[in-house]
């Protein structure tokens, strides 16, 4: 076994990627305190092909140099836009004909293996410590979780993206 070079890889340059087809789909980040976790969900979102990021409230915006540096360039590929609030995003997602989800553990849930993914849908990932926003809920068409079995009852939540987005991605782009 041997690791592949770049050019094996064949990734595609930063001119290349502003003209690929993206996933029809959004993330939001409500409230995210963290430039390292915003940084990570730039990276999985430049990754999965991801369609946009919609960063909200507190959540620290490109350019920044501690973005940059997890992000790893990711943050100048990735189209993103910032609301001064999560509600503010979501009614902006719902003018534009999204079903939103709440990625949040919560009643009547949907387990993350039962998820159909869909173009135009967009998925709110929480706060590190609080998770998705009370005020937000109203506007989610659902919640999705990820189960989990062990002494803690949440992920990172750039973890939690990554696990996401590779979902999506798995579904839309690579089943099609």
């Amino acid at each position: 076994m041997r690791k592949l070079t770049m050019e094996e890889l064949h990734r595609l340059s930063k001119d290349e990627y502003e003209h690929v087809e993206k996933l029809p789909v959004v993330f939001v980040l409500d409230n995210v305190r963290s430039l390292s976790n915003v940084g990570a969900v730039f990276r999985s979102a430049d990754a999965f092909r991801i369609g946009e990021l919609f960063l909200c409230g507190i959540t620290a915006c490109p350019p920044h140099r501690e973005i940059h540096k997890t992000a790893l360039g990711a943050d100048e590929t990735v189209p993103w836009r910032y609301f001064s609030s999560t509600v503010e995003a979501c009614a902006e997602l719902k003018r534009m004909g999204y079903r939103i989800y709440a990625v949040e553990q919560a009643e009547n849930s949907i387990l993350l293996q039962d998820f159909k993914a869909a173009p135009n849908c967009a998925f709110v990932l929480g706060n590190e410590v609080e998770g998705v926003a009370d005020e937000v809920l109203p506007f989610c068409d659902n919640a999705i979780e990820i189960p989990q079995e062990g002494t803690k009852h949440s992920l990172n939540v750039s973890v939690c993206a990554g696990i996401f987005m590779w979902n999506v991605f798995n579904q839309l782009y690579l089943k099609r």
